[in-house]
């Protein structure tokens, strides 16, 4: 009985509605014993919190396909991102999404470390795995914190943005023009160097996208359209080369295979790139003004731009004309000073 009298003549409440939540009271009168009782059970068909909730059961992968289907389609990179996710989920042994730890993750990180992964490879696929139990759990499909909140990506050491020289441009056009068969490679180089854009932004330009001396980007990954300007003569060039060639052709594979041929130093990973770079250097040592950069590279923080502002002119001119001086004078020792 959830309602009884106790030898000293009280009464008491003790009460289970659901498994898992007791309540116990004393009360002086069975009245309000009684009326305790319906008002804990009560709650519990009322009030959703206090009811139990089967738990959740459903394995890495199957959130990966929810996260697919709620989520992946607002991605540029949305299918690609998938399979990754796949691939991640299989290689984790597809355990059960909310038991997932933070200390197992880290320790399959460490064995692919071992295994001779790219440390910033193994920070993206973090950085894709967080995502999805972010996405789900902002979305109501789950209703537990992210497993792998606690986690930390692995520190990389900061590698130094390669750029091509004036000779270097000439010499990969040389290579470009001696060497691919497609007419658009050269072009599409060409306006990566003059305006900043990402190989794919630069080949899927269209002629109507190119007009009054600017070039505008649409499919941008970053999702926002941005208009740069080009000289006259580059954007009567490209309606040439439009008339005569048509569009764009997906040509990344012969560019970069013409860059392998011309043995420019470009580090493994850069490719087309390079270019990308090698525009915002130029830009930035001719004493272009970083904030501008930032809007014709489409970054959506300053901190990537500012990768480019230790080629500045003026960069840290400060650290010769307020350092020290008083040292130069010691270096000027004679040999005689030196032997005495």
């Amino acid at each position: 009985m959830s309602v009884f009298q106790l030898p000293c003549g009280r009464w008491k409440a003790d009460i289970e509605p659901i498994k898992g939540k007791r309540f116990r009271k004393i009360f002086k009168t069975k009245g309000e014993a009684l009326r305790f009782e319906a008002t804990c059970r009560a709650k519990v068909i009322n009030a959703p919190d206090w009811s139990p909730k089967p738990k959740d059961r459903r394995k890495l992968s199957e959130l990966i396909d929810r996260w697919a289907a709620l989520h992946a389609h607002t991605l540029s990179d949305g299918e690609a991102r998938r399979r990754l996710l796949d691939a991640l989920a299989k290689e984790l042994g597809d355990p059960v999404a909310i038991k997932m730890t933070g200390n197992e993750y880290a320790e399959h990180r460490t064995q692919a470390i071992k295994a001779g992964a790219n440390l910033k490879t193994l920070n993206n696929r973090l950085g894709y795995l967080r995502s999805v139990f972010n996405v789900l759990y902002q979305l109501g499909e789950i209703d537990y914190a992210n497993p792998l909140a606690r986690v930390r990506p692995l520190r990389l050491q900061e590698k130094e943005l390669t750029y091509l020289t004036d000779d270097q441009i000439e010499t990969l056009f040389t290579t470009i023009h001696g060497y691919c068969r497609t007419p658009h490679v050269a072009m599409v180089a060409a306006i990566c160097l003059a305006t900043g854009a990402r190989w794919g932004e630069a080949q899927a330009l269209t002629p109507d996208r190119v007009r009054n001396q600017l070039v505008t980007f649409v499919n941008t990954k970053g999702k926002r359209v941005r208009s740069i300007p080009i000289a006259l003569e580059l954007e009567q060039q490209i309606h040439r080369h439009f008339k005569q060639h048509g569009l764009f052709s997906n040509c990344l594979n012969s560019f970069d295979k013409a860059l392998g041929e011309s043995r420019l130093p470009v580090p493994a990973g850069q490719s087309s790139h390079v270019l990308r770079h090698t525009f915002a250097s130029h830009f930035v040592m001719n004493g272009g003004n970083i904030l501008t950069l930032q809007k014709i590279l489409g970054h959506t923080t300053l901190a990537m731009t500012m990768r480019y502002a230790h080629l500045s002119p003026d960069h840290l001119k400060d650290a010769v004309s307020l350092g020290p001086k008083s040292f130069l004078s010691h270096l000027n020792i004679s040999k005689d000073q030196m032997t005495s």
